[in-house]
């Protein structure tokens, strides 16, 4: 079987590297993508990751711009290959109450979480459908289905992420490519734990499971999607969280 090569956007954050690792143990050439500026960061990523057994690539690029997300595409493909599989990861939140909220908070984060999925998706479908085959998977979020006081920004992005979901997967349907959202509620990464306990014991009190999810369960959903077998699963968000929210 060809190994498929696998590019996750903000590949070197907490549910980006559980994605990375999820995809590599079934099989996939995982490139993490990372912004230019933390080249540092995402060294230090790849040789901690290496010394558990993952052997990541990285590339750098900002996927919150057009032309700098088609460089890092271009990067991955010409260094190591066509990408066969693209998790759209990278995420930003720039919380305030809509009356407090500067217009650059907004597109910040418009720009980061949904315009990026556009950005660099763009520049890998042609080769997905030319090639008969691709898996794209974006990260939505619970805040995109149920809204969240102080985050009309972030709500408004990860809405919009699995609206572009469903018209894109209709589009490529016939040409072998699967288009998917995975919506994950609060789990437990490096940031969500920075919240202070009382806010997180409140969190959890409202969750049906009573705890946060981990990293790993979301990368489960993820590599399911990307999985060659779920090529009749297309245009479909998949919840995570715990029965926090329930459609």
């Amino acid at each position: 079987m060809t190994q498929r090569i696998a590019l996750v956007t903000g590949g070197t954050g907490g549910i980006g590297t559980a994605i990375c690792k999820e995809l590599s143990q079934r099989g996939c050439r995982v490139v993490g993508g990372y912004l230019p500026s933390l080249l540092e960061h995402a060294q230090e990523w790849q040789a901690e990751c290496k010394a558990e057994g993952y052997d990541f690539e990285i590339a750098a690029g900002d996927v919150a711009d057009f032309e700098s997300a088609g460089e890092l595409v271009r990067d991955v493909e010409s260094r190591i290959g066509p990408i066969d599989v693209l998790v759209n990861c990278a995420g930003i939140t720039r919380d305030k109450t809509l009356r407090k909220m500067e217009a650059q908070q907004w597109l910040d984060v418009i720009n980061t979480n949904l315009n990026s999925v556009f950005n660099v998706t763009r520049h890998v479908v042609d080769g997905m459908t030319e090639r008969g085959f691709g898996r794209i998977v974006s990260i939505s979020s619970v805040n995109g289905q149920k809204g969240q006081f102080g985050q009309s920004n972030y709500s408004a992005a990860k809405a919009g992420i699995h609206g572009f979901t469903m018209a894109v997967a209709q589009e490529v349907a016939r040409k072998g490519v699967t288009v998917n959202t995975v919506s994950p509620g609060y789990i437990a990464t490096p940031m969500a734990m920075a919240v202070p306990q009382e806010i997180l014991d409140q969190i959890v009190a409202q969750i049906p499971m009573a705890r946060m999810g981990d990293p790993a369960e979301v990368a489960y959903a993820v590599g399911m999607l990307c999985d060659e077998r779920a090529s009749y699963i297309t245009g479909a968000n998949i919840s995570i969280n715990g029965g926090f929210y329930m459609s």
